[in-house]
């Protein structure tokens, strides 16, 4: 097993960095040179709760990491600058593993237009995974849950349902739909879109990463209004079909409650057009909370880490 630091030295070769990095990796901390205010968030991965090793390659972990961690920076309507990325694993974990999770992190990097700037390196009973990504507002608002506005119509932009029916897939030993399972190993996210949706006007954001009608919910909160959405406007992938009917579950419930999708979920003005990649699926109204064709849903609204169950 190699030392801390050859391993630190075995990751970080090679790296580049974007123009907005002064200095990267090899000191005690990274230097940025942001045009304007910045956006800073973090998320945890840990073993057993966001991934298991029987399901998921080291490569489709470290991809996982950084997009999870830079669709909450589209999100704020941010352009993606930067990540760290502190990584804990057993002692006896073999060292093929590690440089393929930072494989996997460094192409997510490129996929996404950040730079790896930096993190750390420690040993623990299971892996956990903290990212940190900051993103660049270019001198723009940052778009917030807050802004929604009655008569708004509500649009996504991604894929939804995929992730939570490629766990639900899993779960039961199955490898297939390959698509969906995919999904749930590395999420697709929409690079770029959250800049093009502040650019056109969005008045609130977010990414759906516990499922669409609980997310939305967080807007209709947040906005003091209701959000309706329209089940008629939604697309149900036949590879989610699928796995609906092998499971007896309801397909449109993978759709509005899967969770882990990590889509943009976005509200614009009812007076403009839509960007080019994003689909309506709602109305914003008078009142609170969420409705599905202007009644509750009956099941659950997406994912809680701390409910009962």
């Amino acid at each position: 097993m190699a030392g801390e630091f050859e391993l630190i030295d075995r990751i970080t070769e090679g790296l580049t960095v974007g123009d907005d990095v002064v200095l990267g990796v090899g000191d005690d901390a990274a230097v940025l040179a942001p045009s304007g205010n910045i956006v800073v968030t973090t998320d945890m991965l840990i073993e057993n709760v966001h991934f298991r090793r029987a399901w998921s390659p080291a490569r489709a972990i470290g991809r996982k990491a950084v997009a999870v961690n830079v669709s909450d920076v589209e999100a704020m309507g941010a352009r993606p600058s930067a990540v760290v990325v502190a990584l804990a694993f057993p002692k006896d974990l073999d060292q093929d593993w590690v440089a393929e999770f930072e494989a996997g992190a460094v192409e997510e990097c490129r996929r996404a237009g950040v730079s790896l700037v930096g993190g750390d390196l420690s040993s623990s009973a299971h892996i956990a995974i903290t990212v940190t990504a900051i993103g660049d507002l270019d001198g723009r608002a940052a778009v917030t849950r807050a802004g929604a506005r009655v008569g708004d119509i509500v649009a996504v932009c991604g894929r939804l349902g995929w992730a939570g029916a490629g766990l639900a897939a899993l779960q039961r030993g199955f490898g297939s739909p390959k698509e969906v399972v995919a999904e749930q190993l590395t999420p697709s996210v929409p690079y770029g879109q959250g800049v093009v949706a502040a650019r056109a006007g969005a008045t609130a954001m977010l990414d759906v990463s516990d499922g669409l009608l609980a997310d939305l919910g967080h807007i209709a909160e947040r906005s003091h209004v209701l959000i309706d959405v329209d089940s008629m406007l939604l697309e149900v992938p036949d590879a989610v079909q699928r796995v609906a009917a092998a499971t007896g579950r309801p397909a449109l419930g993978f759709v509005l409650a899967g969770g882990e999708d990590h889509a943009l979920a976005a509200t614009f003005p009812a007076d403009g057009a839509l960007p080019e990649g994003w689909r309506r699926v709602g109305s914003v109204r008078d009142g609170s909370g969420i409705v599905v064709d202007g009644a509750p849903f009956d099941g659950s609204l997406g994912w809680d880490h701390f409910a009962q169950r």
